[in-house]
């Protein structure tokens, strides 16, 4: 037989676990317990002490008793006299049988005589009927001891109910069953895992040091609030409001609107004392208990396994309780100390019928009486149970409560498994869910970084990280942190601040102290700013860069910064969201001057219009996507830079031909064949720059002859094989870049371009200067670089406002002595192989030398 523990063991859970375990199933696992002892007891009694004890139903004696009468005549009429005379003795109130030796015997014709008298001897039958009656008086059965154990044996299983012999064996089955069932949400793998990384979670979140600071704080700001509420009315100046309507809407309402805080610049601000700094080690386990909470209710709201299996396992239960109590009822009667056994062994013991006696009935009887009562208990409890699971929705679960009671007014209600788990702790204590309510606030989790943040960037550790940017400004880059650091807003001469990848980016009023910022870069980073802040940054923020992956990322605050001149928008703005783009419409921005666009588009979105007045400079650089639509641009009419990059485009847009005040066209990366439309750019008499370069230009037409007012022409990386006479027609031309084509002869025709001070012919197939080259003497940077020159003549020397020349690449074997004669020309601005360089008279060398400090270095 097992022992009590080793049962006792499948209802033991993890310590850890009870806080799973409502009053009910803590209840019901007693029951379970006491259950057991009777079902153990019961059967321990009934292996050690159960037996039937058997006598055999003798026949009708009447037969027998006939016979002893007339064998014995002369007695029998007074024997029976003397066998049932007794006599009382009235002083001890006892009966006693009449000893033969006093009885008076009488017989027929003699006188009454007391027997034992000396005067008389007893007669011979008379000691016959004396020696019968001192004869044992049992009925004899003839049967040995051997046939008694037979019989016993055979009357404990006819004779027996079954339920007498197996009422302690079905008990302990039962009890098992129910402990299994009670614990088996506990014990499944689909639940177990789920159940003990909350459990762990849990205890984490309730004995961190950051829910006791959270919740501290927040007492600390209702005291605050209270002792407000009971001043505030006698001290708050008069235009300080102290009516209902502080909920409503009003100008000063701050543009962060998720966590809940509020400033006026009209209300005096109460400052809470601010919360004691964790340490580095408590701060990071807080950040990862909010990281492990935010994965766990991911992974366990998906899901109601665990409610749905404690709802069987409660239905199991009750279902049990039923049939146990059906069945179980029916035989209480049937346990009886008395039974008749008819074996039907007559051939082996010559008797048919025997009473027997069951030694266990009674305290069987009491034992079952005792466990239909422990089994009623727990089957009203499993009712309940059932009741509390269907009274109330248990898959939601409302942190109202905790809101209420907190500054974490943004913790959300939760569903499925995770608001059963936390129902089930309810049940244990309240506390537990609040603690924990903590690490599912977005506010809390901001806090937390908040702290962290600026524990570790304090204001000599960003000041380590300024740097000065191309146009010497001091700039400031932050990357993926938590958020932005107090300290930044100290840095008061701080000229261009970058925030990239931090998504709880706030920019608080603190940010009025930095008078010099007027460039500020949100790279995915959709920052909330305070209402002061907001009025800081509409009317000192002159530069706004946005990267975004969604339209909605771009914050709806930069659409209201009126005194903004540049705004570059990087991001994905396909064909189905480009009416966002302007999720409040550019109006607002009355001073824009340059809108930079870099996407995706299919069409120059319509929005832009609402800027057309003002811009100057139109900026849109695709990733490849063809740019069909391109009406909106006929009404940028101020419009005097545009730029159409990457855009696909075939063919110069007709659009472009109204920009009336148009002086800077860039086509650059497109797919540009022909330009035979360029003579219609003779009505833009402004264009002065014209960039067609990245594109599969083959020729360029005559007709470029009426854009007379060109003054920068770049066909770079183009497929030109010449150069048309009609070019150099152009006087006001001052740059020309024909890089990176097929050209093998540069015209002599070139020497009529005076004005020329840039020419660019690197990576073509030249192989002879003409002349006339050097005739334009006003030039400045000569890129022949990467080509197939042989000598280089010496009227290079007239360049005498030569300070870039590139002749790298080519296949010369000296370089002329008259370079000398460039007196802006240095060797930094020579790209030539060292050998070439070193061929060169020592005293032109010297003078490449002079007044410079930059080393040489194979060509820069």
């Amino acid at each position: 037989m097992f022992t009590l523990a080793e049962v006792a063991s499948l209802n033991d859970i993890q310590p850890t676990y009870r806080i799973l375990k409502p009053w009910w199933d803590v209840f019901m696992d007693y029951l379970a317990v006491v259950m057991l002892m009777v079902a153990i007891f019961a059967g321990t009694m009934q292996l050690t002490k159960d037996q039937v004890v058997c006598l055999p139903v003798l026949p009708s004696s009447v037969n027998s008793k006939a016979h002893l009468v007339s064998g014995n005549a002369d007695v029998t009429t007074d024997v029976p006299k003397f066998e049932v005379s007794t006599e009382q003795d009235q002083g001890r109130g006892t009966t006693r049988p009449t000893s033969f030796d006093e009885a008076v015997a009488v017989t027929p014709g003699s006188p009454l005589i007391r027997a034992g008298s000396p005067h008389t001897d007893s007669p011979v039958p008379n000691q016959e009927v004396r020696k019968e009656i001192r004869d044992p008086t049992g009925r004899k059965t003839n049967l040995d001891f051997q046939q008694y154990v037979f019989i016993n044996q055979m009357c404990y299983h006819v004779a027996l109910p079954w339920y007498s012999k197996y009422f302690p064996y079905l008990a302990l089955i039962h009890t098992i069953i129910l402990m299994v069932s009670s614990n088996f949400w506990f014990k499944y793998p689909k639940t177990c895992s789920k159940v003990e990384h909350f459990v762990s979670i849990l205890g984490k979140c309730f004995e961190s040091p950051w829910t006791t600071k959270a919740l501290s704080e927040t007492a600390c700001e209702d005291s605050e609030e209270n002792k407000q509420r009971i001043t505030g009315a006698q001290s708050l100046p008069k235009h300080v409001s102290t009516s209902s309507d502080e909920g409503s809407p009003s100008a000063s309402t701050p543009m962060i609107s998720k966590t809940g805080f509020k400033f006026s610049a009209e209300k005096p601000v109460i400052e809470v004392p601010s919360m004691t700094i964790l340490d580095k080690k408590d701060g990071e386990q807080a950040k990862a208990l909010f990281e492990k909470v935010r994965k766990f209710r991911a992974h366990v709201e998906d899901s109601d396994l665990i409610y749905k299996l404690y709802v069987v396992q409660t239905v199991i239960k009750t279902a049990k309780f039923i049939f146990i109590l059906c069945y179980t009822a029916n035989f209480v009667n049937a346990i009886s100390f008395e039974h008749t056994c008819k074996p039907k062994v007559e051939h082996l013991t010559g008797y048919e019928e025997f009473e027997c006696t069951h030694n266990m009935a009674y305290m069987l009887k009491k034992l079952l009486i005792s466990y239909i009562s422990i089994i009623c208990v727990y089957g009203f409890i499993c009712l309940y149970t059932l009741f509390w699971l269907f009274r109330i929705p248990l898959k939601e679960y409302s942190f109202e409560k905790v809101r209420e009671e907190s500054s974490f007014s943004d913790i959300p209600d939760v569903k499925n498994d995770f608001a059963f788990l936390l129902h089930m702790v309810d049940q244990y204590d309240q506390l537990y869910s609040k603690r924990f309510g903590v690490f599912l606030s977005e506010v809390s989790e901001n806090k937390l970084r908040e702290i962290s943040l600026n524990h570790e960037w304090t204001f000599e550790k960003l000041r380590q990280h300024v740097s000065r940017n191309a146009q010497d400004k001091q700039e400031l880059h932050l990357f993926m942190l938590s958020g932005v650091p107090d300290a930044v807003f100290d840095l008061t001469d701080l000229d261009v601040l970058k925030l990239e990848l931090i998504p709880e980016a706030k920019i608080p009023a603190k940010i009025s102290q930095m008078t010099n910022l007027q460039e500020l870069h949100l790279c995915h980073c959709p920052a909330k700013v305070e209402q002061t802040a907001f009025s800081f940054l509409r009317d000192h923020l002159r530069c706004l860069h946005v990267k975004f992956t969604d339209v909605a990322e771009i914050p709806a605050w930069v659409y209201l910064l009126k005194n903004l001149r540049e705004l570059y928008l990087v991001g994905n703005l396909n064909s189905e969201n480009n009416k966002m783009i302007g999720l409040e419409s550019l109006r607002e921005l009355r001073h824009l001057k340059i809108l930079h666009v870099k996407s995706n588009l299919t069409k120059v979105p319509s929005n832009i219009t609402d800027v057309a007045p003002h811009l100057t400079k139109l900026v849109i650089h695709n990733d490849g996507t063809k740019l069909v639509v391109l009406n909106s641009l006929k009404k940028m009419m101020n419009v005097a830079e545009l730029e159409l990059q990457n855009c696909e485009l075939e063919r110069i847009p007709h659009a472009i031909f109204s920009l009336s005040n148009l002086q800077e066209l860039d086509l650059k990366s497109n797919n540009i064949r022909t330009i035979e439309e360029i003579i219609s750019f003779q009505h833009l008499k402004r264009l002065t720059c014209l960039k067609l370069w990245h594109n599969k230009i083959v020729n360029i037409p005559p007709s470029i002859t009426h854009v007379k007012n060109l003054e920068s022409l770049y066909f770079s990386n183009n497929k030109l094989e010449s150069l048309p006479g009609a070019v150099f027609s152009l006087q006001k031309l001052r740059c020309l870049d024909v890089s990176y084509n097929n050209i093998s002869v540069i015209p002599i025709e070139i020497g009529s371009l005076q004005n020329l001070q840039h020419l660019h012919l690197t990576g073509n197939k030249v192989d002879v200067l003409p002349k006339q080259l050097f005739k334009c003497v006003k030039l400045r940077t000569l890129s022949l670089g990467q080509n197939c020159i042989t000598s280089i003549p010496e009227k290079i020397g007239q360049l005498s406002q030569l300070t870039q020349l590139e002749l790298k690449g080519n296949c010369l074997d000296r370089l002329p002595a008259q370079l000398s004669q460039c007196r802006l020309l240095k060797k930094s601005g020579l790209v030539v192989e060292d050998h070439l360089f070193d061929t060169l008279p020592t005293e032109v060398k010297e003078a490449l030398n002079q007044d410079t400090n930059t080393p040489f270095a194979n060509g820069i």
